[in-house]
């Protein structure tokens, strides 16, 4: 199984890792707009919430060569967001210290920032889907989009914001471990 990069990606995505015991990523796409490469949803106390990073456009399309933009403070304004939406939640106060220095590590790639967000829930999870190398020529392609009908119906849980706006589906990998913690792959499976 072959995934594209996905930033915070939706737990669909997770959904697949834990499915699939080899997986491979694709590096040889180039980078889409409007697309779960550099953004993400959260449910926030308004409704779901769209999480962008700016990216450098200079030319360069291939996603592994996709420079993340720090000119702009995207980094804390994307720490509020995610603090304001899951304050509240049973596992937050476990995981975000951890969470934000991925952040604040600033990678200098798209590629290398996804991939350590991605590692980082990995973890956190329990899905070690051994990855076999990178693929430059997939034929199994999982490209998980907004934009794209999700076929994906994975198992309800307790959101913060319920109450309000009943089950949202279709959200961040966070959403998920933020509140049921070390119960997440049960969610998964």
């Amino acid at each position: 199984m072959t995934l594209t990069t996905a930033y915070f990606p939706p737990i669909e995505y997770f959904a697949v890792l834990a499915k699939y015991s080899v997986v491979s990523y694709d590096t040889s796409e180039n980078y889409q707009k409007q697309s779960y490469r550099n953004r993400c949803r959260i449910l926030a106390s308004d409704g779901p919430l769209d999480l962008r990073f700016p990216i450098i456009h200079d030319g360069r399309k291939r996603i592994t060569e996709v420079r993340v933009d720090y000119s702009t403070p995207w980094i804390r304004q994307t720490e509020y967001a995610i603090e304001t939406a899951y304050g509240s939640s049973p596992y937050f106060e476990y995981y975000k210290d951890e969470l934000y220095a991925v952040l604040e590590s600033r990678p200098e790639t798209l590629w290398v920032l996804n991939r350590e967000i991605t590692e980082f829930f990995c973890r956190k999870i329990g899905i070690n889907p051994p990855v076999e190398g990178l693929s430059f020529l997939p034929e199994d392609v999982v490209d998980i989009h907004p934009k794209h009908p999700s076929q994906y119906v994975g198992k309800e849980y307790w959101q913060v914001f319920r109450d309000k706006f009943g089950f949202v589906p279709g959200l961040s990998i966070m959403d998920l471990l933020f509140n049921e913690g070390p119960e997440s792959l049960c969610y998964l499976k």
